[in-house]
């Protein structure tokens, strides 16, 4: 476990227990805030304290969270939320270190062409905003039953976060048992935290380190060409099928993975940051899919991410990780058949919860939105 523990919300005081049923929480936020910017009633709000580059088209974030927020452990993801040009814009990103003693947590956020939120993030955000912030989820965490395990990490290119995380936490207990970290990109430019973990690899000695280089040659001992394949997992890993790996990147990279290493390691864990590869479709055309809540009747097509679709009609629905992660998009299904887009399986149960962002639209649907 990590040796700092993630920051526990408080226990609400007997005087805001009793002053709870006569009190509106925006009201209460909208005057707490001109005193301080992330004094709420129950809103989990965090500042930004730092704002440093971290590579080629990246930087770190320093946030100090409010008393509000439930916590996050090393390689888990957060929601933030911001107002970019009057429009509400949430995505999510991994913690890269474990929560600090004073409470402060670190991201590194990679720009994404397009991406609203990381744009804003590198560039207008600046230290003073005030960002909306949600618990820790996923599941890319250290075990304290398998401390002693050696790993093996596999990072393809903004998939370093999450790992960094789990890499930092080691070293802080010492590393209990042997780590190879194998860290794809396509240009040494593009490379974070490249000083601290050739620092920490000159210090352990059971840490292992190789920088796997896609688009220019090797220049130093611990770089390497190539992209993941068996012979290069191989060479580099002897003991290979004896490790508990984790894969995290984009979706092709962490596909590769799976197929080169399923039923070949001790334990393999995956997480793609981006949307996993579509398996061919014939889903051509379009449904009727009616809205419940809002009565709205829509035609959407398939073959795409319901939550894509229903952004392009003018429905915001809310959401998040964008990949099937935080649930955060999941809604009711209570008639029609969708397709999970990372596996091509229909499933036409009914009353189903259904994960807008990696599902779409088979059939005509009844959505409870």
């Amino acid at each position: 476990m990590s040796a700092v523990t993630p920051v526990p919300t408080r226990p609400r005081s007997r005087l805001r227990r009793l002053a709870a049923p006569f009190v509106a929480p925006p009201v209460f936020d909208f005057w707490a805030q001109r005193l301080h910017p992330t004094w709420t009633w129950e809103r989990p709000l965090a500042r930004i304290v730092g704002h440093a580059p971290a590579a080629a088209g990246a930087v770190t974030l320093t946030l100090t969270p409010n008393r509000h927020w439930a916590g996050a452990r090393p390689g888990q993801h957060v929601n933030l939320g911001a107002d970019i040009d009057g429009v509400r814009v949430t995505r999510s990103y991994s913690l890269d270190a474990p929560v600090a003693a004073d409470g402060r947590i670190t991201i590194t956020v990679k720009g994404i062409e397009g991406g609203r939120m990381s744009r804003h993030l590198l560039d207008p955000a600046r230290i003073g905003d005030v960002l909306d912030i949600g618990p820790g989820f996923g599941d890319m965490t250290l075990d304290p039953a398998a401390a002693g395990v050696p790993r093996l990490l596999l990072a393809g290119g903004s998939g370093i976060t999450p790992l960094m995380a789990l890499v930092r936490q080691l070293a802080g207990q010492g590393m209990p048992a042997p780590v190879t970290l194998l860290y794809w990109a396509r240009t040494r430019a593009e490379f974070c935290f490249a000083d601290e973990l050739r620092a920490l690899a000159a210090r352990q000695a059971g840490f292992d380190l190789r920088f796997m280089l896609t688009g220019e040659a090797p220049a130093a001992d611990d770089e390497a060409a190539g992209r993941i394949e068996a012979e290069a997992l191989a060479s580099l890993v002897p003991d290979l099928a004896a490790r508990h790996v984790d894969a995290c990147g984009p979706g092709g990279f962490v596909a590769a993975a799976e197929g080169l290493l399923t039923g070949r390691v001790a334990a393999l864990r995956s997480e793609a940051f981006t949307p996993p590869p579509r398996p061919p479709a014939d889903d051509t055309g379009t449904v009727a899919v009616r809205l419940l809540r809002s009565g709205r009747d829509l035609q959407l097509p398939r073959g795409i991410a319901l939550l894509e679709a229903l952004e392009a009609a003018g429905v915001k629905p809310r959401s998040g990780c964008r990949m099937g992660i935080c649930n955060t998009c999941a809604c009711g299904k209570s008639a029609g058949t969708a397709r999970d887009l990372r596996t091509g399986a229909a499933n036409g149960e009914p009353t189903q919860a259904l994960k807008l962002c990696i599902n779409s639209a088979v059939s005509d649907l009844v959505l409870d939105l």
